[in-house]
């Protein structure tokens, strides 16, 4: 079977959008291994391994042929099996060889399951320099090969880089490099000065966000008395237009998206969380009942909107909101509303069978995202811990090891596929227009504890029985002397 090699493309230092790499697609057997005509199931096939020659055993699996080069195993094609050693030759580019853009993502984003990100660049480095040194008059050829590679990782994983061995290592290679290609060492200049504005926009960005998490730590004014409360502005006051709302929370999901990549979980969770306590925080802080239900309702429209325009985080922030028993327990205020749409969203989020029917909903909106003419269309935000409950599953679940000591590629593959989706949702612009007011309000005004809004929802419907007349009594005494200590 003839495989394909992945040149570079006529501008070697680009970095395209990140490629989804699937379960049966690979580059081929790579940079060690050529090999010709297939053969029927038991016979031998020449491999050259540089200037060595190995035995290729080729195996019959039902309708697939599984076949092994050396220290990796291919199975219809696809790569899944090879020892920590032969895939990180493979990931090193040579004159005639690049790796498939597929492998560089997949082993860049799991190989840090075997060795730290600096392991990995030390013999990278090692390699390439070792071609150096062996005296190949072509290494001008390898060069931009090379810049491509690193421009990949720094600008797919550039987390890695705040390592300051990792910056080291690629200073390391842009001398290297200005040995062979003139050409390449000024493009490994431009990469270095990308990164490293990129590493100090990303230290600005969480600084930023650790002072608006600090601002809305802040506790509401005076839970002593609903009156005070009540001074606070709340929602409505500052949109009433439920579509709006679900556009300006789909700006806050789409910037965590974009700027967070896939570092630093904590803030997808700490988002998650606050919206939720917000919702709950909304509904339980007016004096009036009808008030309150007005509240209920206009998130259940915005709930409503955030399914339609494919914003699933948010939306599952919402109804957990809403679901919380201090909000749950307020019988008469619910009895006002018209809970219908709710019920539907309920069911199209429910947990039981695996959230099989948000699965569907969530196969819905990327099969509309893939053949979107608009940007409105392309948006996907799929419900975030769910995505990494599925990711920290699969990898505890498939053995990184086979018995054999070679590395489980098909689970990489796997892991790949569900990290790269994310990836490719999260390239999308918002295509709606920002308002600093609403975002502001959405990302800074002060949430109540858990002990508050159940204190908040006692004091907006009284107790119903003598437990929560005792938690009631038991959460104004914490909460007033947690007052008087601060």
């Amino acid at each position: 079977t003839t495989k394909e090699h992945r040149y570079v493309s006529e501008n070697p230092y680009s970095s395209p959008p990140p490629h989804s790499p699937r379960q049966h697609s690979t580059s081929c057997p790579g940079r060690a291994y050529r090999h010709t005509t297939s053969s029927s199931s038991g016979s031998e096939q020449s491999c050259r391994n540089n200037n060595a020659t190995a035995a290729a055993k080729v195996r019959l699996y039902g309708h697939g042929i599984t076949a092994s080069y050396g220290e990796m195993c291919y199975h219809d094609n696809s790569l899944v099996s090879a020892s920590l050693e032969a895939l990180i030759q493979h990931l090193v580019p040579t004159v005639d060889y690049y790796p498939d853009r597929s492998y560089v993502f997949t082993f860049l984003l799991s190989s840090r399951l075997f060795l730290h990100p600096y392991e990995l660049m030390t013999r990278v480095c090692h390699l390439c320099v070792e071609q150096q040194r062996s005296g190949d008059i072509r290494f001008r050829e390898v060069a931009p090969k090379l810049v491509q590679l690193l421009t990949e990782w720094t600008e797919t994983f550039p987390y890695d880089f705040r390592d300051e061995r990792m910056m080291r290592c690629l200073k390391d290679m842009t001398h290297h490099v200005a040995r062979g290609d003139e050409y390449s060492w000024r493009a490994m200049q431009q990469m270095t000065q990308r990164l490293i504005k990129r590493l100090s926009a990303l230290g600005q960005y969480e600084e930023a966000v650790a002072a608006l998490n600090a601002v809305a730590m802040e506790r509401p004014a005076s839970l002593k008395s609903k009156q005070g409360s009540a001074q606070r502005n709340d929602v409505l006051s500052v949109c009433d237009d439920p579509f709006v709302l679900a556009q300006q929370l789909t700006h806050i999901e789409l910037g965590f998206f974009r700027k967070r990549k896939t570092s630093n979980l904590e803030a997808y969770v700490n988002w998650f969380n606050r919206l939720s306590y917000l919702v709950a925080t909304e509904i339980c802080m007016p004096v009036k009942k009808k008030h309150r239900a007005r509240i209920i309702e206009f998130f259940i429209d915005v709930a409503q909107e955030c399914f339609n325009i494919g914003n699933f985080n948010s939306l599952m922030a919402i109804i957990t909101g809403m679901n919380m028993s201090p909000v749950a327990r307020l019988k008469k205020t619910w009895n006002k509303v018209n809970t219908d749409k709710f019920e539907i969203l309920e069911h199209q989020m429910d947990p039981s069978s695996n959230f099989s029917n948000y699965r569907t909903a969530l196969r819905g909106a990327t099969q509309r995202s893939e053949t979107a003419h608009s940007s409105q269309e392309k948006i996907v935000i799929p419900f975030f811990s769910l995505l990494i409950k599925d990711i920290y599953f699969l990898n505890e679940g498939c053995a990184s090891r086979l018995p054999n000591g070679h590395i489980n590629f098909e689970k990489l593959w796997e892991l790949a596929k569900q990290v790269s989706e994310f990836l490719v949702w999260r390239q999308v612009i918002c295509p709606f227009d920002r308002d600093r007011r609403i975002l502001q309000y959405l990302v800074t005004t002060p949430v109540f504890s858990e002990d508050e809004l159940h204190l908040a929802s006692y004091e907006s419907e009284g107790p119903e029985n003598n437990m929560e007349k005792d938690s009631r009594r038991s959460l104004r005494s914490s909460l007033l002397h947690r007052e008087n200590r601060s």
